[in-house]
């Protein structure tokens, strides 16, 4: 680089002398300033440094051993603040020096943001998380330990799904809050103005949905049997799906063959053949909530759009149809979706963390837990617990979802997670998306399921759930 100093100012003028310093006559010379060794001053000055830090970490050190400042941040998805700080109040004054801080979070985006949440290290103690979503989070999340809830007292607390679910590796991820599934809503006036009764099978059902679909003069249907058939406009129709192959014993990670082809088969027939249902009709929630539509399959927690749409339909729920059974002991097949909450693997608070989800999953926090959210809406969140399924069982919406629950299985066929457009349902829904709409328009099954095994293959992969 050029030098932008003068050239007279590059030569050596400490080399140059210059005159001594003149004494005024008659004045003494002045003594030399006396000034202490650097070498004590550094001394001093390294000795305050060391006498300040050790300060600083014994107080940090006593704040963490006395679990002072210990502030758990807690990301839910469905509970109001005001559901959820009576829980939080009660652990706390049994635990003065842990503080526990709940953050609702928007649902939408909620997955990606979590990622990169947890990604920044800046990641909440505790998250809400969807039971098909552990393989996304298996590294970030904290094994519970035996000493807070062992695996054997877990499995008689909860259901057995939650057990599946819930466990990566060599260890369990989650504990569940709540529990939800599929279940039959039916509009009691419509069945009753009839003389129908609730559809035991799937045949049933058909045979039931026909009998009460209305067309006018155009053959436009102006009152619905079931929505069934379609993806555009059945809500939940990945968990339909899903169901209905897991009931006819298909693989849901090998898509093909006979039995699976059957299953989408039969789930299109509504729409394709018997006409109880087309994609010129609403939403299907929408559709029931208006009274136009006989029977509906989806989670209980639909009931609250339903009741609040109309806060005059007569309608409940009754357990998911299953297939004829061989056998009077054979179980029933139900479909689980719902969530759970982990502790990041990373946190500072694990140990408060998982003491804490112990304390709010007991049957004591779980019931006032339900009645505050029962105080604002039509009821609380199922129990995901075995030994609370009694409190439910009478209940006109959740009564059937608990008393499937016992037997139920799920997959990676699942709607309304917001795991975004990379996550694993995702993916997968829309595979079995193009197979369902590619026999609506005349390919074979067997021709439509050629791509989503090859699709289904490749997701499982990249997130190792097959090698």
């Amino acid at each position: 680089m050029a030098n932008i100093f003068p050239s007279s100012l590059n030569q050596n003028t400490a080399q140059v002398a210059g005159p001594p310093p003149i004494q005024p006559a008659g004045v003494a010379p002045l003594p030399p300033k006396r000034t202490f060794p650097k070498g004590i001053i550094f001394g001093i000055v390294g000795f305050l440094v060391i006498v300040i830090l050790f300060l600083v970490f014994r107080t940090i050190f006593t704040k963490v051993k006395s679990g002072e400042g210990n502030t758990i941040i807690w990301w839910g998805l469905w509970e109001d603040e005001s559901t959820i700080t009576p829980l939080i109040e009660q652990y706390q004054k049994r635990n003065p020096k842990v503080k526990i801080s709940y953050v609702k979070q928007s649902p939408q985006d909620y997955r990606e943001r979590l990622t990169s949440s947890l990604a920044k290290s800046s990641g909440p103690d505790i998250f809400r998380f969807h039971n098909t979503w552990v393989p996304m989070f298996k590294n970030e999340l904290d094994y519970l330990p035996s000493s807070v809830i062992s695996a054997g007292d877990y499995a008689k607390s909860f259901y057995t799904i939650a057990s599946s679910d819930l466990t990566s590796g060599s260890g369990l991820v989650g504990i569940p809050l709540e529990y939800d599934g599929l279940s039959l809503f039916i509009n009691e006036d419509m069945f009753s103005a009839n003389g129908k009764t609730p559809p035991i099978t799937w045949n049933d059902l058909r045979k039931t949905a026909i009998e009460l679909t209305r067309k006018d003069d155009q053959g436009i249907i102006t009152q619905a049997g079931v929505a069934l058939g379609r993806t555009e406009n059945v809500d939940h129709w990945p968990e339909i799906l899903g169901v209905m192959m897991l009931q006819n014993g298909v693989s849901l990670s090998k898509p093909s063959g006979k039995l699976a082809e059957d299953a989408l088969t039969f789930f299109t027939v509504f729409s394709s053949v018997d006409g109880v249902w087309d994609a010129s009709l609403p939403p299907s929630t929408q559709a029931f909530a208006a009274g136009k539509l006989a029977m509906y399959i989806a989670p209980s927690w639909r009931a609250f759009e339903i009741k609040q749409q109309n806060p005059s339909l007569k309608f409940k729920t009754v357990p998911l149809p299953q297939l004829p059974k061989e056998t009077a002991n054979q179980p029933d097949v139900s479909y689980a979706t719902y969530w759970a909450e982990g502790v990041w693997k990373r946190s500072k608070h694990k140990e408060a963390a998982w003491d804490f989800l112990k304390f709010i999953s007991s049957k004591e926090s779980l019931e006032k837990l339900y009645q505050n959210s029962a105080k604002t809406r039509l009821f609380g969140e199922p129990y995901p617990r075995v030994d609370m399924a009694e409190l439910l069982i009478s209940d006109p919406v959740l009564g059937a979802i608990v008393s499937q629950a016992k037997d139920a299985q799920t997959w990676f066929l699942q709607s309304r997670t917001f795991d975004g457009p990379t996550g694993i349902n995702s993916l997968i829904n829309k595979y079995f998306e193009d197979a369902v709409n590619a026999v609506n328009s005349g390919t074979s099954a067997k021709n439509a399921l050629e791509p989503v095994t090859a699709g289904v293959s490749q997701v499982l992969s990249q997130y190792g759930l097959i090698k």
